[in-house]
């Protein structure tokens, strides 16, 4: 009784095996998990490339979620940099196409030296 308990136990073990291991066969080669979109060398980043952005996952590789928050705050950040940037850049051709408009000894136009000042004070004084 006790050998066929034994033999039982052997062929369910091996029947089972046999099942998980895809009916005798091999398992297909590993697929390497690689970043799909990968950063741009010729350019700055922006928003869309951090949003593109999927890091491969490992056995005890990070938390999705706390990577993905803070690639989602480095996304807006970037973002708000490019605006900020861009809003300096169209004050400063403002201001230097009237001073270059505008002829020796005169006023620009009331209130740019306000508007410059407001300018300054957005971003910290840095001025333009």
């Amino acid at each position: 009784m006790f050998w066929l308990v034994v033999v039982a136990m052997a062929v369910v073990v091996g029947g089972t095996a046999l099942v998980a291991l895809g009916g005798g066969g091999t398992l297909p080669e590993a697929v390497h998990d690689r970043i799909a979109a990968r950063l741009p060398q010729d350019r700055p980043l922006s928003r869309t490339d951090v949003d593109e952005i999927r890091l491969p996952m490992a056995l005890r590789g990070y938390r999705m979620d706390e990577v993905d928050d803070v690639l989602d705050r480095l996304g807006a950040e970037l973002a708000l940099r490019d605006t900020r940037i861009a809003e300096l850049e169209a004050t400063a051709v403002l201001v230097g196409s009237v001073e270059a408009n505008t002829p020796e000894g005169e006023e620009p136009l009331p209130g740019l030296e306000e508007f410059t000042k407001v300018t300054d004070h957005r971003d910290g004084g840095a001025g333009l």
